[in-house]
């Protein structure tokens, strides 16, 4: 059997992380797929080679596994049977056929056995020869991207086209979105592998703050600013919403920084048809400036009553 360096093939170093190899593997696959270098032999192999290796370093355990046996393949390869080590053509399967996987409690039991072990299969689970993986249907990798929108648009709901790996691909973002939530866009990814599905698109959506509101799960805050005889008098405020603007009672005697609850008014709850948050707004009084000396005076007396 010939030992492959899988990260010299996907051109990672071995403490690559998952998200590394990953993108390694998204760009030479883009590079080697068979769509665009149909007739290539060379450009096949290298795509099948590729795929191998991104099958293996992708998944944690099976990655575990190669990095420890891995070296062990190569010097068997290339010494043949070792004193108190593995005979490779004793263990080879014969006529294509492999047997079944096993798991770890049989490993030690089935070589004692002198049963016909494939190494490769036991470690990764792999069935068949050569051939027959080439001809293996496989699902095409997910690809993942992320867009930002506003939070009116994360209100209403938008659409955004997302230019990835040469397609453009119309994505309908709904209303009362998370930030960071993450979308699923099937068949959206990489093509599939010898007819096998495309993968999936993973879209994170990020909102982008807001000058005016703050979000807080399905409910948003905001200030208003209210005129110091309007809190002491009572009256109506002007409060811009998502919805569009309304005017709030302000009760007599409104303290600074007293909270109203305005009901409905928040997000719009993701999934739940004409069902939302509520807003809370803080009252900010606003004192005069530029008073007349009419005003100063009255103000005067105010506090010489207030006494």
């Amino acid at each position: 059997m010939n030992y492959k360096d899988y990260y010299k093939i996907l051109g990672v170093p071995q403490t690559a992380t998952t998200e590394e190899i990953k993108r390694a593997y998204r760009k030479l696959a883009v590079k080697y797929h068979p769509d665009k270098t149909r007739g290539d032999k060379a450009a096949n192999e290298k795509f099948l080679e590729i795929n191998d290796a991104h099958q293996v370093l992708s998944d944690p355990e099976k990655r575990k596994k190669y990095d420890q046996f891995g070296a062990d393949f190569k010097q068997y390869e290339e010494s043949g049977a070792q004193p108190g080590g593995f005979d490779w053509s004793k263990y080879a399967a014969s006529g294509g056929a492999r047997k079944q996987g096993v798991n770890p409690e049989e490993f030690e039991s089935m070589f004692a056995s002198g049963d016909d072990i494939d190494l490769f299969e036991l470690l990764f689970g792999r069935r068949g020869g050569r051939k027959q993986g080439r001809s293996a249907v496989f699902k095409g990798d997910d690809l993942n991207a992320d867009t930002t929108v506003t939070l009116e648009e994360a209100y209403h709901g938008a659409v955004r086209l997302i230019l990835l790996d040469g397609q453009k691909i119309k994505v309908t973002i709904p209303p009362g979105i998370a930030n960071d939530q993450v979308l699923r866009i099937p068949e959206k990814g990489m093509d599939g592998i010898n007819g096998g599905p495309k993968g999936d698109l993973y879209l994170t959506v990020k909102i982008a703050p807001h000058p005016e509101f703050h979000r807080k799960g399905n409910d948003l805050n905001r200030k208003l600013p209210v005129e110091l005889y309007t809190a002491v008098l009572s009256g109506k405020a002007l409060v811009k919403t998502l919805k569009g603007a309304v005017k709030v009672d302000i009760p007599k005697e409104t303290p600074n920084h007293k909270v109203l609850r305005l009901r409905g008014l928040g997000m719009p709850v993701a999934g739940k048809k004409n069902v939302f948050g509520d807003l809370f707004v803080t009252v900010e009084i606003q004192l005069p400036d530029h008073l007349t000396e009419q005003e100063t005076d009255l103000f005067r007396r105010l506090a010489a009553l207030r006494k």
